[in-house]
Order: structure tokens, then sequence, then C-alpha cells
């Protein structure tokens, strides 16, 4: 059986305290839907925690507007260890993460009255045309939304969920292939080299840049698919510095962003694709893994650069727990998209007092 790459399930979030990041998150950009909420042990990282169990506090949280969530992550019981400078455009990792909003002036004008967001400039249009603006969150994370009109429920929001990411890579070629053979990202929206007005706020965006924007050309499939909708990476090379690993010496979980997780069915066929690119997993929590409520399999491997790609094949998500009523996925048709009066269902989830 082939896998099935669904979309971004979310993007991992490094923080110091996860409950008022959430709360953060809910305020800028709407994502109210909490999906797990769980303090446990990271036991399966062991060669990204310092080779022992570390404890940890996660909440993934998403938007039913459409779009990939956000797990935040909050290591607990050790010092956290920051970057020594901000990052640059074209250090190698998650540079930002892209944000889906249907109509960015709103979007910018609610960001400016969120307490806390920094907005580096105005709104500006992209290589493909596409209006967007970037923004720093409380705790120095980097955020772009853009224009997106993949909408999966009509429901009053500031924006979407994540669209996908800047990720900063050495060698462009390399990582678009990457991306291409494993995860079906294989159309190019654009790929310019220069130096571009619309990243002139950004750190490093004054410099010479090849930017490479790359989504699959392949319809959206799986039962959650829907929910996540449409997403694309854009790749950032910068030819002129010396890129910094921006996790080089540090802890996975250490604030920043940690991981980009993709949504997928049938691990075994990710695993023999990610084994044939010569990219292995890394991390593999087995097949009944338990996260809070929430049931499934994570897998990890590295980009070309280190950058670590995550893999879930979710079986089980909770609805109404009191209940006992769970949205169960492990039987489901592997391509076909959910009904959305089920899908719509994780709107129970959401949290109304923040």
């Amino acid at each position: 059986m082939e896998s099935v790459i669904c979309g971004i399930q979310q993007v991992g979030i490094g923080v110091a305290d996860a409950t008022e990041a959430f709360r953060w998150y809910i305020k800028a950009f709407g994502c109210d839907i909490k999906i797990l909420d769980d303090d446990g042990i990271a036991e399966r990282m062991l060669p990204y925690t310092g080779g022992k169990p570390q404890p940890r506090h996660a909440i993934l949280a998403i938007n039913l507007r459409g779009g990939g969530g956000f797990e935040i992550w909050q290591p607990k019981g050790r010092e956290l260890k920051y970057l020594a400078e901000k990052p640059r455009i074209g250090d190698t990792g998650i540079f930002a993460c892209k944000v889906k909003s249907s109509d960015v002036e709103r979007s910018y004008n609610h960001i400016k009255r969120t307490h806390g967001a920094i907005l580096t400039g105005g709104i500006e249009k992209n290589p493909a045309g596409k209006k967007h603006f970037f923004l720093y969150d409380p705790y120095g994370n980097l955020f772009e939304v853009e224009e997106d009109y993949y909408v999966f429920s009509k429901i009053d929001k500031p924006a979407g969920g994540a669209n996908g990411v800047i990720l900063g890579v050495s060698d462009i070629e390399k990582s678009a292939d990457f991306f291409d053979k494993l995860l079906g990202y294989d159309t190019v929206e654009y790929d310019e080299t220069g130096v571009f007005d619309d990243l002139k706020h950004i750190n490093g965006g004054e410099k010479r840049l090849r930017r490479m924007m790359i989504k699959p050309s392949a319809p959206i499939q799986g039962p959650l698919c829907e929910i996540m909708g449409t997403s694309h990476i854009e790749l950032v090379q910068s030819p002129d510095i010396q890129p910094l690993r921006l996790y080089e010496n540090r802890w996975w979980g250490d604030p920043g962003f940690i991981h980009l997780c993709f949504d997928v069915r049938n691990m075994a066929g990710v695993k023999k694709t990610a084994e044939e690119l010569g990219h292995p997993f890394v991390c593999d929590s087995g097949p009944e893994f338990q996260m809070g409520e929430a049931d499934g399999h994570f897998t990890y491997v590295e980009d070309p650069d280190g950058t670590l790609i995550e893999f879930v094949e979710t079986f089980k998500i909770p609805i109404l727990k009191k209940s006992g009523i769970y949205l169960h996925l492990k039987n489901k048709d592997d391509r076909k998209p959910l009904p959305r009066y089920i899908t719509k269902a994780l709107r129970f989830l959401k949290v109304k007092d923040v």
C-alpha cells in the first residue's frame, strides 16, 4: 500500500510557557480548538534531548477556518537554551511559520491591536503577487501572514491556520528534490534570485537571496485533509552568508520552531520511501503511541540540513472525553476525506475561556 501525505498537520513551536503561548495564539490567529493538552515525558526523542527522557508540556491547537495547527512545546525541569543571535533568513532551519488569511488587511489591522505582537513592516507582495506581512510573537518567533483563500469552515476569525514555512537551506536544489520525492511538493510556484523589497524589513532580507516556493500538484487527500487544506514551503538560500544552523548545540524543544509535521497514512510506506532516499527515520514512536487522549504513530527524519520533519499517522482524537466520544481514524479510507459533519465535530474542543 502506498503512503499518502495528507498535508501539514502542525508546526512545532518551543516556548517557555505553553499555556501562555496558547492564549496568545488564540488572540492573534484564532487557533482555539485544543486537540490535546498533555504533561508527560519525551521518551522517544533521545538523539535530540541529550540522550535522556525529558519532561514537557505539549498543547496541540488548530483553527477550524483551515490550515495546519501549532504544537506548542514547553520543556520542563531544565534550563532552556535560546539562540545567541536573532535568526537571519537563509540560516538553515525553520525561519518563519506561514499563516493563511483570506483578508490580509483585516489580519494586519487585528495584529496591530494584539498586545505583544511586533510587526516588522507593512503589507507587501511576494514574487507570486500575493499579499503578506511579517510579525514576531512575544517569544521571538517570526510569522508570515499571507493571502490564501482556502477555508474549511466559514467562521469569524482574524486568520486561518498554518500554511507552511519559510525554510532556510544550504543547497536549494537538493532540498527541493527531497521535498518532491518524499512529500510530493513537486510544483514550483516561483524560483527567483535577487534582493527583494517584500523582505527588506526582516533580518537578513537586505541581502541577495534565492527563493523557491514549492507545493504539491496532487489534490489534497486523506481523512483530515480538508481541515489542513492546501500548503506550500518556501525554500530560501542566502548565497552571500555562511548560514548558521538554527538548532546547532541546542535540544529539541528549546525556543523556536522545532519541526514541520505532516499528517500521513500508511507509515510503512513513508518509511520505505525515506530509506530509499537516504533519510531513514531518526525517531519512531511505534504504532501504538498515546499522547494525552490522542493515539497515533509518529516518526521523524532529517532534511538535507538536519531540520526535523515529523510524520504523524493519527488513529484517535477525543471529541467529548467525558462522554467517551472519539474520532476513530484507523480503519478509514486512506485517501477519502471524512464527511464534514464529522470533522466539524472538532468544534466541541473549542476553548471558550482564555
